[in-house]
């Protein structure tokens, strides 16, 4: 009995179709002739409502519904859902299908209308942008099915439960790849990088091709073949990198959807699949108050699916983080000289000269490069041009904060520490950028 009356909706239509058969019986008290036409239209109503609570109640014929989503998503992408419905009745259903979206997306209004013709099936595609790593849970597909009267419509509750994972985005891990193999960097436009050196291993001589350094051409080898030929070099292999990642309060700061922590943990998987691919060794540590997260650097082949599984679940905290732990972790943990890429963010100079005794720490054993984020709501209150006093002062602090931006750099080229500066946007493109060129230059 339950499915037969709790399941029942009424429609709109069939509210007006009733209001109107109401207004003809008021009017039959004026017009008597009316009486009967508003009797014959309430039962041709009732016959109509009675039969398509029929076709939609008791007739035979399974409706299905299914929900095809991939079982991974990336942080930040945008991922197709479908939703397919089959219809095993004889005659075509009209369909209002909402769709139970995760909490995440904090949307109610994910639906949509379809005709379904009687044995085919048809189709509802959208587009979901997760911003939040973490477990991602679909709830049920409700149908609400009628037929072309559309004065009562059925409900149809499937239970299509799927979880999704959000993991850092890695699916532009390949594009990277080729830009450490390869001249593919140049060729693309996206950044040119002179190539400072080469180790001294010598390897094979190769043919010449674009992007080859000119002063490695073999010119004895090059008369022979009549075609120039090049000295190949290996590079210097099997050096530790190590990102490190801030999850304090700073790394909160949100940028178009995504926290500076998101944009970080995207990039580490970039940089450390590229650090992979160079025959590196590759490490994570997670700090905030205390340390989280210690993974040694290793060059195995799970090595990344390992980083990935790390970086899944790692949040902001609201503390500061404790640089004097890190330091301390660090000097007994690692051994070997390696290169940290910290990712973190000082938005005073006062904030980076706390820090800064541990640091120089940090850098008198190692290669430490800070990566810190450069804050685009300043530099586009910098390029207006104010035509009141409030905006003037405005302008002129915004452009004090990129000063002491400048300043902190140059603090930390003082004592022998690198940093990239940049935007949350361009963070991967210049962390690898900032790698292969030490790679080149033989500095680690």
């Amino acid at each position: 009995m339950k499915r037969w009356i709790g399941d029942l909706f009424i429609t709109q239509r069939w509210y007006f179709a009733m209001t109107a058969g109401i207004f003809l019986l008021v009017c039959s008290f004026f017009l008597s002739f009316l009486w009967y036409l508003a009797l014959f239209y309430l039962l041709v109503l009732t016959a109509c409502s009675l039969c398509e609570y029929l076709l939609l109640f008791a007739s035979s014929g399974r409706v299905t519904a299914e929900r095809n989503v991939q079982e991974r998503w990336h942080l930040g992408a945008e991922h197709p859902v479908i939703i397919s419905i089959g219809n095993g009745r004889s005659f075509t259903l009209y369909v209002d299908l909402i769709d139970e979206v995760p909490l995440q997306f904090q949307q109610r209004d994910q639906q949509c209308k379809l005709s379904v013709q009687p044995g085919a099936t048809a189709e509802h595609k959208y587009s979901l942008r997760p911003l939040q790593r973490g477990a991602y849970i679909f709830g049920d597909v409700l149908v609400y099915a009628g037929t072309w009267l559309g004065l009562l419509q059925r409900r149809l509750t499937f239970h299509v439960p799927v979880t999704v994972k959000v993991y850092p985005a890695t699916h532009v891990l390949k594009k990277f790849q080729l830009m450490a193999i390869s001249d593919y960097r140049q060729q693309a436009g996206i950044r040119r990088i002179r190539p400072l050196g080469h180790s001294l291993e010598f390897e094979q001589i190769k043919d010449y091709v674009v992007g080859d350094d000119t002063r490695s051409i073999n010119w004895k080898a090059t008369a022979r073949k009549t075609a120039l030929m090049v000295n190949s070099y290996s590079e210097i292999r099997s050096q530790q990198i190590y990102c490190i990642v801030d999850k304090g309060r700073s790394m909160k700061m949100p940028f178009d959807g995504m926290s500076l922590l998101d944009y970080a943990i995207n990039a580490t998987m970039i940089f450390q699949a590229v650090a992979l691919q160079k025959q590196d060794k590759a490490g994570l540590i997670t700090f905030a108050e205390k340390i989280h997260d210690l993974l040694p650097a290793a060059r195995s082949a799970t090595q990344l699916n390992d980083i990935r599984e790390v970086l899944y679940r790692q949040s902001t905290s609201f503390g500061d983080s404790n640089y004097e732990a890190l330091a301390s972790t660090i000097h007994r943990k690692l051994n070997q000289r390696s290169l940290l890429l910290l990712f973190t963010n000082f938005e005073t100079i006062y904030a980076l000269e706390r820090q800064l005794p541990y640091l120089r720490q940090l850098a008198s054993r190692h290669l430490v490069c800070v990566v810190f984020f450069r804050n685009t709501l300043l530099k586009n209150i910098q390029e207006q041009h104010p035509d009141n006093t409030e905006g003037i002062y405005i302008k002129t602090i915004a452009a004090r904060f990129d000063y002491e931006k400048k300043q902190m750099i140059r603090q930390l080229r003082l004592y022998g520490i690198r940093s990239i500066f940049t935007t949350p946007a361009g963070l991967s493109v210049d962390v690898v950028n900032q790698y292969l060129q030490l790679k080149s230059g033989r500095i680690i």
